[in-house]
């Protein structure tokens, strides 16, 4: 399927669906496909991202994940005053690049188009990618800080995973690049040998602690993880704001995305969405297995951290601190990025 007919699809739910809703003010596309050539095949593991506007502060939960006419979309819901101002939108690293192009699907009352227009005129001045990158080494900062140091062991992972992913969003911001969710690692590593600075890379991998990890290695843990996929989907009931990730529809992204990364020489960019699926569906299992199956499938989870090597809270605290000792230097390659990019409106 191409990029184009997953696009015209996810824009006939909206038309359908969406329009329906209290509040409905829009909808935009967001994600991967972003600027990306209609006639381009749809990538193994990659959906159609999909934003609808609703009016006011507080929306409903996100729908997340679905498939409408064989397009898999990930649904959002966005209060509209999150998207008030184009300064408001312009600083915000997650908002910016969904308004830099024009991605809008429906809109009402013309505010969207307005915004994306203020929106797309400045996305590239310095003072708001500084802005943006400050944000994503902000969340960085925050995030590998805050690590629950009475949580159980497993619950701790994804405190400690995902600050240390937004390192990549860092260097992709400072490049004007989208900063994209599965594929963050392989986006940064050309982002890293593009502007000469690819001796980061591999201390990135090692923050993560894949670094040395082999092919065959990558591919054994995936094959771990799909049986523990499996077993999750099946009980999945408490409605994690992930929930929509771990069921029989997003296999394919959580699954076979990793599984074509592999095969294609990127095992160690395919390590963190393993990661970040393995540590939700153990949270899964915890809310909603017997404990007999939650117990069977931990084995497999913890050969996995281990080969990170994370054997204990110990070691991902160590972790976290090594990752804050790493910042400044990231800070800096952001800030030479910035300057070396020419695209950036001095």
């Amino acid at each position: 399927m191409t990029i184009a007919t997953a696009r015209k699809h996810a824009a006939e739910w909206v038309r359908e669906q969406a329009r329906g809703l209290a509040g409905y003010s829009g909808a935009y596309f967001s994600g991967s496909t972003v600027g990306r050539p209609g006639e381009e095949t749809l990538p193994i593991g990659s959906d159609i991202d999909v934003v609808v506007v609703l009016e006011g502060g507080e929306v409903p939960p996100k729908p997340g994940k679905m498939r409408y006419r064989d397009t898999l979309m990930e649904m959002t819901y966005m209060p509209s005053n999150q998207l008030a101002s184009a300064e408001q939108v312009l600083g915000s690293y997650h908002l910016a690049g969904s308004f830099r192009t024009d991605t809008i699907i429906d809109d009402p009352n013309g505010s969207l188009h307005s915004l994306q227009r203020q929106v797309s005129a400045h996305f590239a001045e310095q003072k708001w990618v500084k802005l943006r990158a400050e944000e994503a080494w902000n969340k960085v900062d925050r995030g590998l800080r805050s690590v629950n140091k009475d949580a159980p062991f497993f619950e701790q992972v994804i405190p400690w995973l995902f600050p240390t992913g937004v390192m990549t969003h860092v260097i992709l911001v400072a490049a004007l690049r989208n900063p994209t969710v599965r594929l963050r690692y392989l986006a940064a590593r050309e982002v890293l040998g593009q502007y000469g600075h690819q001796a980061l890379y591999p201390e990135m991998l090692e923050l993560l602690g894949c670094a040395d990890w082999t092919s065959s290695q990558a591919e054994h843990h995936l094959n771990t993880l799909e049986g523990t996929f499996d077993a999750a989907a099946a009980v999945a009931k408490t409605q994690f704001s992930f929930r929509s990730d771990i069921t029989p529809e997003a296999k394919t992204i959580a699954i076979d995305g990793s599984r074509e990364l592999i095969r294609r020489g990127d095992h160690r960019e395919a390590v963190f969405w393993i990661a970040a699926t393995f540590a939700r569906c153990h949270l899964v299992m915890a809310a909603d297995a017997d404990e007999a199956v939650r117990r069977s499938f931990e084995p497999g989870f913890a050969g996995f951290l281990a080969d990170l090597g994370i054997r204990s809270s110990g070691d991902l605290f160590r972790r976290a601190e090594a990752g804050l000792r790493f910042l400044p230097k990231l800070r800096e390659t952001a800030e030479r990025i910035m300057l070396a990019n020419p695209d950036i409106v001095k």
